[in-house]
């Protein structure tokens, strides 16, 4: 994972240094790789929480992800990954994702998992209010135009004036995209000065520890076949975590978050092939719409001339 000099060798136990490169076409292929990721992660805690406990589903998949990053990251940079300086802006984003990350996997129990994807697709305009305000971000015409489109699709698929769309999941996945959605604002915040690799080791580490004091009070010993799951599982969110947060690393919000919307595609085929969940056809044409929209903000940004690269102190 050593890219550009961003992480210094274990000998040097300072700070590796965090380069904020703005390379949008890279940060759309890390997305989109994180989106796949996750979508099978999803999936596979969709499965595993029908016989297993919240807790114990949510500290197998952080765990297991931290193991996989730890063995590619820390023959790099040794535990000098977890210095920081900002520790109060890791423990916030800590408890902000403890809470998006449980009320996900309570939406993915209640719900179909392309349903409670689609509600999620709010986030990115939560992330985008949310970097204008607090980062002050310039959004442009253009990406407005896209997110507004792209969340159009959304409520295609979604049918917000229907009786039977805003169940008791269905909020619980609404307030994730909320919490994602400042969480996504507030780690491209956090890129100035942290790294990638910091960002989702320190990350992985504090929900593993979180995650684990519920294993007391709810723990069901997997069999064979479910216990692989779960490490299977840890090690897709875990690449995933790191992709996603390249990705902000490497390019403003508004650019690379429309490229979750990707994700719905994803889990209609999970969904259809695991559960047999047929998407109907306002979730086929809302999936082209949300597509087409990131298909074309990966044009427009791809046609601009590369900023000059920003080096955190």
């Amino acid at each position: 994972m050593k890219d550009n000099g961003d992480i210094e060798p274990a000998g040097d136990r300072s700070m590796p240094k965090a380069k904020r490169q703005e390379r949008i076409p890279l940060a759309v292929a890390f997305m989109v790789a994180a989106t796949a990721a996750f979508a099978c992660s999803s999936a596979i805690s969709k499965w595993l929480v029908e016989t297993y406990p919240f807790g114990e589903v949510l500290w197998s998949r952080t765990f297991f992800g931290l193991v996989a990053c730890g063995l590619i990251i820390l023959p790099y940079t040794g535990f000098s990954v977890f210095y920081t300086k900002r520790p109060r802006a890791h423990l916030i984003r800590a408890g902000s994702q403890t809470c998006s990350q449980t009320l996900l996997l309570i939406a993915f129990s209640m719900m179909p998992l392309a349903s409670a994807t689609a509600i999620n697709f709010a986030a990115p305009l939560f992330a985008t209010l949310a970097s204008a305000y607090f980062l002050k971000e310039s959004v442009g015409r253009d990406r407005w135009i896209v997110l507004a489109v792209g969340f159009l699709g959304v409520l295609l698929v979604t049918k917000p004036g229907a009786a039977d769309t805003f169940t008791m999941g269905a909020l619980f996945a609404l307030g994730n995209a909320i919490l994602f959605g400042t969480v996504t604002a507030g780690v491209r915040g956090m890129t100035t000065t942290e790294s990638a690799e910091t960002l989702t080791m320190t990350q992985l580490m504090l929900l593993s520890l979180v995650y684990a004091l519920t294993l007391p009070f709810a723990f069901v010993m997997p069999n064979g076949f479910d216990g692989l799951l779960m490490v299977v599982n840890g090690v897709f969110n875990g690449i995933a975590q790191y992709w996603w947060t390249r990705a902000l690393h490497l390019a403003p919000t508004s650019a690379v978050v429309p490229f979750h919307y990707l994700s719905l595609v994803w889990n209609i085929i999970l969904g259809f092939a695991i559960w047999g969940d047929i998407p109907t056809w306002n979730l086929l044409v809302g999936s082209a719409i949300v597509v087409a929209s990131g298909l074309f903000l990966l044009w427009r940004e791809s046609r601009k001339p590369a900023p000059p690269t920003e080096v955190a102190p």
